[in-house]
């Protein structure tokens, strides 16, 4: 048997609807479907995040998602505004892409990437 792609990503968060406002509001991921303490928000290529209501414990030496956005400067100010941290400033990476290292409201690490 071998595996065909990664279906979902499942993050812990302790608020739903603080976690939305970055994912949803920011990141610009449509919810769609969000039922007691679970919301789902497709990513285009076919994986989905699902957002999980329940205790957390993030680590930055733990699993990163990175998602390529289009304009990493004003997303990772615009991420700031909705409660996420930085850990690195945007920059130019010698892999060819521009990149941000933010922390989620939950401290979860998230890159934002664009390519060059």
């Amino acid at each position: 048997m071998s595996t065909s792609g990664l279906a979902r990503a499942i993050v812990s968060v302790t608020d739903l609807d603080t976690a939305l406002r970055f994912y949803r509001d920011v990141l610009g991921l449509s919810v769609t479907t969000r039922t007691g303490d679970v919301a789902f928000l497709p990513i285009p290529g076919g994986t989905e995040l699902m957002l999980h209501e329940r205790p957390s414990r993030p680590s930055d030496a733990a699993v990163a998602l990175s998602f390529a956005v289009g304009d990493v400067d004003a997303l990772t100010g615009a991420a700031v505004s909705a409660g996420c941290g930085v850990l690195d400033a945007p920059a130019d990476q010698p892999w060819g892409e521009r990149q941000a290292v933010l922390t989620d409201p939950d401290g979860h690490v998230v890159c934002l990437v664009s390519r060059r």
